[in-house]
């Protein structure tokens, strides 16, 4: 299947999110939906040699990685390093608001910098031979996104980008936190759908407030080309990637979470011996069974669980014992 296909469907790059673990026990429910990594800075990989960032397993592709960064050369050189560890996307981050990210003028205050962005999309695109794609806001703070946004993308397709994920709401750089900016600005998907009239050619994703598949069916039969979701696929993981395969890429079968804790065993077995820690793992897996009988006391048992000495994999056993039978009638826990 083409990336683009895989597209249809991806779920958002989080800090402290989406790592290696999440993304293999989310692959594990969908075998289609493309996972980005969460964010990496193209500094931390050049200048800091923390090449360990782009830990990954070739089983849970398609994943694209997404850099952070406004530098061309520098984010060139990390997406050669990025490809080079098996990565089949970069993503350049022009979208998280926070401070931190400000400071080191990379994140959607790149967005008033759309001459910035095309040189580095263009330096990345000349490095490697995957797709350079980035993610982006529809402006920021006094922005006119209807006048900013058409002008933003004309840049990056320009520079050679043929697909964008847009975060549906405006970033405020000053005055609202991160958090805040997940949820205040208003959303507009109106003005996504009309840039995807106005740039027929481009591929778009939407982002920002989607939390279920018939969102996402809606918009792709409003005529987007793919859907992003963020905090609901981590939060209820089940809802979103189940029936993904089936219902947004008609292929597969839906998945079954009981069968996913199995198939997580090895792994887990694997990063133990390695020395890593159960509580690594099992605090992606929370929210596996939400609004399912026996969902609470899974998420007491993991949470209270694996953080003791000895924990092992049977914990995970376990846990599941206390979930009951699927009744979509009857959401407890």
């Amino acid at each position: 299947m083409q990336l683009n296909q895989h597209s249809r469907l991806s779920i958002a790059p989080m800090m402290d999110w989406t790592d290696r673990h999440c993304r293999h026990l989310h692959r594990l429910l969908s075998r289609q939906t493309l996972l980005y990594t969460e964010m990496v800075t193209s500094a931390a990989l050049v200048r800091g040699q923390a090449l360990h960032l782009l830990e990954q397993s070739q089983e849970d592709h398609p994943v694209a990685l997404q850099l952070g960064g406004s530098d061309p050369d520098e984010l060139a050189r990390a997406a050669k390093l990025g490809v080079d560890a098996g990565y089949c996307e970069v993503n350049l981050n022009v979208g998280c608001p926070s401070d931190r990210v400000q400071s080191g003028c990379f994140g959607a205050v790149l967005m008033e910098q759309p001459g910035l962005v095309a040189d580095c999309v263009a330096a990345m695109s000349d490095a490697v031979a995957v797709p350079v794609t980035v993610k982006c806001r529809i402006g920021v703070d006094d922005q006119d996104p209807t006048v900013l946004l058409p002008a933003f993308l004309t840049h990056v397709i320009g520079a050679g980008c043929e697909r964008v994920s847009i975060h549906a709401r405006k970033a405020w750089l000053q005055g609202l936190s991160p958090k805040e900016n997940r949820d205040i600005p208003p959303l507009d998907y109106d003005l996504v759908l009309q840039m995807k009239a106005r740039f027929p050619d481009l591929h778009i994703t939407i982002n920002g407030g989607i939390t279920s598949l018939d969102q996402a069916q809606a918009f792709l039969a409003a005529g987007l080309d793919g859907v992003m979701i963020g905090r609901a696929a981590y939060h209820d993981p089940a809802a979103i990637l189940c029936e993904a395969d089936p219902r947004i890429f008609g292929v597969g079968k839906a998945s079954v979470p009981e069968d996913a804790v199995v198939q997580m065993l090895p792994y887990v077995d694997d990063h133990l011996a390695k020395g890593g820690k159960l509580g690594q793992i099992t605090r992606h897996m929370l929210g596996l069974f939400a609004g399912r009988p026996g969902a609470r006391a899974w998420r007491r048992m993991l949470s209270e669980g694996a953080h003791r000495q000895g924990a092992s994999p049977d914990l995970l056993l376990e846990a599941l014992r206390q979930i009951g039978p699927r009744n979509d009638l009857q959401r407890t826990g």
